[in-house]
C-alpha cells in the first residue's frame, strides 16, 4: 500500500508505504529522493507486514524498489507506474 497525505501549507508529501512480502525477515527502500546508496529500513509490524513513512518533495518523481532479505528485489505493484532500469528489470515510480 501506498498512502499520501498532502499538507496545503507544506511544501512535502508525508508517503506512507506499507509491504507484504512472503518470508520476509527485512525490507530495505532503494532509491527514494534519488538515494540509491542509503536504504531506508522498514520496520516489521507483528502480522508480518513491514512499513515506513517518509516526508518527500511535492510534484517530485520517484522511482524505487525493495530490496528483501538482502538479496531479492521486488517491485511494488501498487505504484503509480513502472521504469526499466539499466538491469533489464524495472523499479517502481511514485508521483506526487
Amino acid at each position: 500500500m501506498i498512502k499520501k497525505t498532502y499538507f496545503k501549507t507544506k511544501d512535502y508529501c508525508k508517503v506512507k508505504l506499507e509491504f507484504n512480502p512472503e518470508n520476509a525477515e527485512t525490507v530495505e527502500i532503494f532509491g527514494l529522493n534519488g538515494d540509491w546508496v542509503n536504504p531506508i529500513k522498514m520496520k516489521k509490524k507483528k502480522d508480518g507486514t513491514f512499513s515506513c513513512e517518509i516526508s518527500l518533495p511535492k510534484g517530485s518523481r520517484h522511482e524505487f524498489k525493495y530490496l528483501v532479505n538482502t538479496s531479492e528485489w521486488i517491485s511494488d505493484h501498487e505504484a503509480d507506474e513502472n521504469a526499466p532500469n539499466e538491469f533489464g528489470t524495472t523499479n517502481s515510480v511514485m508521483i506526487l
